[in-house]
């Protein structure tokens, strides 16, 4: 008896984690597209805004500065405009981090593959490296929704997201990651 209650203590942690990691799966999974808002730090400079995500690689962040920095992705091209800068920026997604991110499919194999890397008391932490990209990724502990990452953008710096008043699969019209609209 007491060697099945020593194998019980032994495996139960592995099987809790193995339990999780699958959860953390089955909801990316299920996760169609999402928005939320965001705190993002690079460096000493903090920025705010919103963002949707609509799986596969599609994304629209407005942030909340006073030269209306807009974030696009159609799935292909990357575009960040400003009334700050004269001429829109221009970026494969393949070339940036925002790639794995916004990638479902290849953070579920990754997730697959990988230990967790860091665990506190609110979320499980995985680091993904592909292509001279690090990418470390946040998922809560309750409800094993994404909560942010950290990444390097491509003029080195270290960025840091985090994620709050997160919503899943609703309605959303495609048009919003047409470019064109964004580059006037």
């Amino acid at each position: 008896m007491k060697y099945i209650i020593l194998i019980l203590i032994f495996f139960y942690p592995l099987n809790v984690f193995a339990s999780s990691k699958e959860q953390i799966k089955n909801k990316l999974d299920e996760t169609n597209n999402m928005s939320f808002k965001f705190i993002q730090k690079i460096g000493k400079k903090t920025e705010k805004g919103e963002c949707i995500i609509l799986y596969p690689k599609k994304i629209l962040c407005k942030y909340e500065d006073i030269y209306e920095k807009i974030l696009v992705s159609n799935g292909r091209s990357l575009v960040i405009n400003s009334k700050k800068i004269k001429n829109y920026l221009n970026y494969k997604l393949k070339d940036t981090p925002l790639n794995l991110i916004l990638d479902k499919k290849f953070l579920i194999s990754k997730i697959d593959q990988l230990e967790v890397d860091q665990e506190n008391d609110e979320t499980f932490s995985f680091e993904i490296e592909h292509n001279d990209n690090l990418l470390n990724i946040f998922f809560d502990k309750k409800n094993y929704e994404i909560k942010g990452w950290t990444t390097t953008d491509i003029y080195q710096n270290r960025v840091e997201t985090k994620l709050f008043n997160i919503k899943i699969n609703m309605m959303i019209d495609e048009k919003l990651f047409r470019i064109q609209k964004y580059i006037n």
